[in-house]
């Protein structure tokens, strides 16, 4: 059976790591704690990944409107 994409982002929530691409180019790291039909995100233990050097930024609530994927990452 197909999986549908929420599927996908409940089987990674809160064990592993997720990447999100944010338009503008910003691309963040972290544990998907929680999101809902906007896409709006919780990501805990958050880091921004820029010119390959990680950037702490603790927990982020992301606003969907800003997301172009969700990717679960291969950490």
């Amino acid at each position: 059976m197909t999986k549908r994409p929420l599927d996908i982002l409940d089987q990674v929530l809160n064990r592993q790591p997720v990447i999100v691409s944010l338009k503008g180019g910003r691309e963040l790291r972290g544990i998907l704690q929680g999101y809902d039909v906007h896409m709006n995100l919780v990501l805990d233990k958050a880091e921004e990944v820029e010119a390959g050097q990680p950037r702490s930024l603790g927990t982020l609530i992301v606003r969907g409107d800003n997301v172009i994927y969700i990717s679960p990452s291969m950490d």
